[in-house]
């Protein structure tokens, strides 16, 4: 259903893989960004997921695009997911 996308260095937590075409397995609800969050966290993270995830959630300083568009805007957690949805990750915190 979704794309997740890395970039800015978060992808360095997926085994430095940019771009993931999921196809996400069938359930009663409709997949929402708190449900893939947890599935990528059980299935393409591959280290120290504390640098992506805090609690149910993104770490402050990775930003969400949801089809090019702030996840602010399309209901951050709750935003219900369509075939196709492009979802990028960027990292905004960079070393010294």
């Amino acid at each position: 259903l979704a794309a997740p996308v890395a970039g800015g260095g978060a992808e360095l937590l997926f085994d430095g893989v940019k771009k993931h075409q999921v196809t996400l397995p069938c359930q009663p609800e409709p997949w929402d960004i708190r449900n893939l969050l947890q599935w990528i966290k059980q299935n393409l993270l591959k280290e120290r997921p504390e640098l992506f995830m805090q609690g149910d959630s993104v770490r402050p300083g990775i930003l969400v695009l949801i089809n090019d568009a702030d996840w602010e805007l399309m209901g951050e957690l709750d935003y219900k997911l369509q075939d196709q949805d492009n979802v990028l990750f960027i990292s905004t915190l960079h070393g010294g």
